[in-house]
């Protein structure tokens, strides 16, 4: 298993183009005054949480999710409900994203009406949309939407995860799913050259400092007076 999780993260590193990409849009979409929007259902709602309020991570995002997808409320009911037509469009409806801001969406298989909806509204609104996907899965996965989430992206960034998720045992994969650790270190890589890209230009990232260390909360203060009138959910636990 190692050696198969190895040979897919050296993979995403090989698709260095696209995450250069994907950097350039998030920079010119923060140093526009924009605000990134992430989305996921089922277990991509992890990728949503990586993104969001997270020790040096960007705290230009606000995290789309609606409470039906995610499967901690309810398995079946997750499942349901991010095959249920509308309900995606709704979301972005309700954020209202506008240029500059940017729209990355997290879907292995990229085929449930929901994350295709996402991206199709925000196309609509001509906000840039990010697919992080696979495109392998996204062959092998049933059809309920009539389009894959690549089809509405502005850029995919394709995370090469096969086509059920799981890779081990290698001759008949049952268990060891890899979409969260293929989907996190793309995320993290497209982080760094996003750092490296604002250095180039003399831009200065908003990145939030762990609260659990010296000087945390202090550094962030700033980072939530910023941001907090845009991305409601940084202060909504207080009314």
């Amino acid at each position: 298993m190692r050696e198969t999780v190895r040979e897919l993260l050296d993979a995403v590193d090989e698709r260095s183009g696209e995450l250069t990409r994907a950097a350039t849009m998030l920079l010119d979409c923060v140093d526009g005054g924009g605000v990134i929007h992430t989305a996921g259902a089922g277990h991509s709602v992890a990728m949503v949480c990586e993104t969001f309020y997270r020790a040096g991570g960007l705290a230009a995002v606000r995290p789309l999710w609606d409470p039906e997808v995610v499967p901690l409320g309810g398995a079946l009911r997750s499942t349901a409900a991010e095959r249920e037509i509308g309900r995606g469009r709704a979301l972005i409806k309700e954020a209202q994203p506008t240029p500059p801001d940017v729209v990355v969406v997290f879907s292995t298989s990229g085929r449930n009406p929901y994350p295709v909806e996402i991206a199709q509204e925000s196309v609509a609104r001509d906000v840039p949309v990010i697919a992080v996907t696979s495109i392998a899965a996204s062959a092998g996965s049933t059809d309920r939407s009539g389009r894959r989430v690549a089809d509405h992206a502005d850029l995919v960034l394709d995370t090469g995860v096969p086509a059920g998720d799981a890779v081990h045992p290698a001759e008949s994969p049952r268990t060891s799913a890899v979409s969260t650790i293929l989907g996190a270190y793309t995320w993290s890589a497209v982080l760094a050259e996003l750092h490296r890209q604002a250095e180039a230009r003399g831009s200065v990232l908003p990145l939030w400092t762990s609260a659990n260390v010296a000087g945390g909360d202090e550094r962030n203060a700033e980072l939530f007076a910023r941001y907090s009138e845009r991305i409601p959910e940084l202060t909504a636990d207080l009314g």
